[in-house]
């Protein structure tokens, strides 16, 4: 019976190395490909007030917007003019229009993302999120479900969270 061979040589070892690497990931590719064509919510048992066919938020939101909001995707960092929103107002979901952060919780975390320390009440929900090979907490609106962004806790105080959101699953509405 012959033992299983092993790398003899560096380059044997390296191309061994290489390729286990590139199964890996490809598996981590597949896998976001994967949760990128599920939508939102889809493995839970929630309910939300504001539901629409996969057909009727497509054709109600921009492409950027069907992608984030309903199959939690994530937007470029510094995309969005809303990351440089400055003025007085409430910050919505795109999907719903529920109202959704304060601009008085807007702070500049420097991430390339609009980031809030704390929703208003009743406004987000929150479930786990263990993509890429890490547990993070997705926060999603309270109202449609619609993906968008995570929460973290490297936020400045009254909270120390960040409310990391992508600027396309929201509008502003400043105030008169």
């Amino acid at each position: 019976m012959t033992s299983p061979s092993r790398p003899s040589s560096p380059d044997a070892v390296r191309r061994s190395l290489l390729l286990g690497g590139a199964a890996a990931v490809t598996g981590l590719l597949a896998f976001g490909l994967r949760r990128s064509l599920t939508p939102a919510r889809a493995a839970t048992n929630e309910h939300f007030e504001v539901t629409r066919t996969d057909e009727e938020w497509k054709a109600r939101l921009t492409p950027d917007q069907y992608a984030v909001l309903r199959h939690e995707a994530t937007e470029p960092p510094y995309s969005s003019p809303l990351e440089r929103e400055h003025r007085k107002g409430t910050f919505h979901c795109a999907g719903c229009d529920n109202a959704l952060f304060s601009s008085v919780t807007k702070f500049e975390s420097g991430t390339g993302w609009p980031s809030f320390y704390k929703p208003l009440p009743h406004a987000v929900g929150e479930s786990r999120d263990m993509t890429l090979g890490m547990l993070r907490t997705e926060v999603h609106c309270a109202r449609c479900g619609g993906h968008l962004g995570h929460v973290f806790d490297d936020g400045p105080k009254p909270t120390g969270l960040r409310y990391c959101m992508n600027g396309v699953a929201l509008t502003f509405a400043a105030e008169a």
